[in-house]
């Protein structure tokens, strides 16, 4: 059970809040590049703050406070050139630097124009994703995680804003007894109700559990019933990548998991899939990696929780907007949720003494491939896992769900 004044620390992620300034040293994905277009223009909104994010005419990327420093309007909503993005409101013009480079109708205006600078951020895209990054210079590089720079794959992006605080979600991802009841029995439960196939390979009951911190965040294990030690799942585990984002999958089909904390009581959830080709296939040119949103409330604002990112969401969503941990009672099986909640009071005092946080990359040759570890045979050979986990999870909702199961030699609709 946390305290109230440590609730207020690790959920609130506005500027000048520690959680805020720890999560303001990470870089975030904020849109998908196949979205921003060339000469125009995103609303974003990332830990509180409201951005401006554009796409000149010419290819370049900026990233702006989206108030326009005149009268207010948001900038977001203005008229892209060749380096420039102009407030749609009296079109004073501002260049990625967040530098006012004109000001229409105003004679003499040189001293207010270096005067109207606005706030810029770094933006970087990388793997289909743009990233953007708000905290202090010089800024660490964007990492490239193995996912992302991987070659010879096929790739798939979905989202959903999620209405509650980001820690709740990512809490998720350090509490695997959940998977036996949430996506075991509950899962099957729904979709026996509603006359679908019920999962068989995600539930078993798990004898061991583990957690160690690592170079770039936490390495879950587990051991399985009927299983030891031995198995991919204790051996090698999957990591959450701190502190936003988690890698899991199996066979030929691996994703990350990302949280992206919107502001307090809003999370971006990102799933960003790569599906592997094998000694007889090639991965299909993409001219641009696609993005769709994953629903999780039906017409009538109920859950959807035939699938298991709909479970999670529901979850996380029914504990309030920022759950109130001043009242929960853990036991020994959440260990990973008092790792992690450790591991983040841990860095914000890293952060208050002047120091780099976990994960954070500087050097250019340890970030040209970061392979981060993953169990792969957790679920045997076969298509009978790939099968259910198209059905069963978010990618049934992917534009390009009838290319993937192609891709991976999935002739039935499950």
């Amino acid at each position: 059970m946390l305290t109230r004044e440590e609730q207020e620390t690790l959920t609130r992620v506005g500027p000048g809040t520690p959680m805020g300034e720890l999560l303001r040293r990470y870089w975030h994905p904020v849109a998908a590049t196949c979205e921003l277009r060339a000469g125009a223009a995103l609303p974003l909104r990332l830990l509180g703050e409201d951005l401006a994010l554009f796409r000149t005419v010419t290819g370049s990327i900026g990233l702006l406070d989206a108030r326009c420093p005149h009268r207010g309007a948001s900038l977001a909503y203005g008229m892209v050139d060749d380096c420039s993005l102009r407030c749609p409101y009296h079109g004073w013009r501002f260049a990625g630097s967040g530098e006012c480079i004109e000001i229409p109708a105003l004679h003499a205006s040189e001293g207010l124009r270096q005067r109207a600078r606005t706030r810029a951020y770094h933006a970087e895209e990388l793997g289909g994703l743009v990233f953007a990054y708000l905290g202090p210079e010089p800024a660490p590089l964007l990492p490239r995680y193995d996912l992302f720079v991987w070659p010879d794959v096929l790739r798939d992006i979905g989202r959903a804003m999620v209405p509650c605080n980001w820690l709740q979600i990512v809490e998720n991802n350090v509490d695997p007894t959940h998977l036996e009841w949430l996506h075991g029995h509950h899962l099957a439960s729904v979709r026996a109700a509603k006359g679908l196939s019920v999962p068989s390979h995600y539930p078993r009951h798990q004898v061991e559990i583990g957690f160690e911190v690592f170079r770039h965040g936490i390495i879950k294990r587990r051991v399985l019933a009927g299983g030891s030690r031995d198995d991919d799942d204790w051996r090698i585990g999957h990591p959450l990548v701190f502190p936003t984002m988690v890698r899991i999958g199996a066979q030929r089909q691996h994703r990350f998991q990302i949280r992206v904390p919107v502001d307090d009581t809003h999370t971006r959830i990102v799933w960003y899939s790569c599906y592997l080709r094998d000694s007889k296939s090639a991965a299909p040119v993409q001219a641009e990696v696609p993005v769709y949103d994953v629903p999780f409330r039906d017409a009538r604002g109920a859950f959807i929780t035939d699938f298991v990112d709909g479970g999670d969401i529901m979850v996380c969503v029914s504990q309030g907007a920022i759950a109130d941990r001043t009242r929960e009672k853990l036991v020994d099986t959440d260990e990973g949720i008092i790792v992690f909640r450790r591991l983040l009071l841990e860095q914000i005092e890293r952060v208050r003494s002047g120091h780099d946080p976990l994960g954070i990359i500087r050097s250019a040759e340890e970030n040209h491939l970061i392979e981060l570890p993953q169990e792969r045979e957790k679920y045997g050979a076969g298509t009978a896992f790939l099968t259910e986990s198209l059905a069963m999870s978010h990618v049934r909702y992917s534009p390009i769900l009838r290319q993937i199961r192609e891709f991976l030699g999935i002739a039935d609709e499950c």
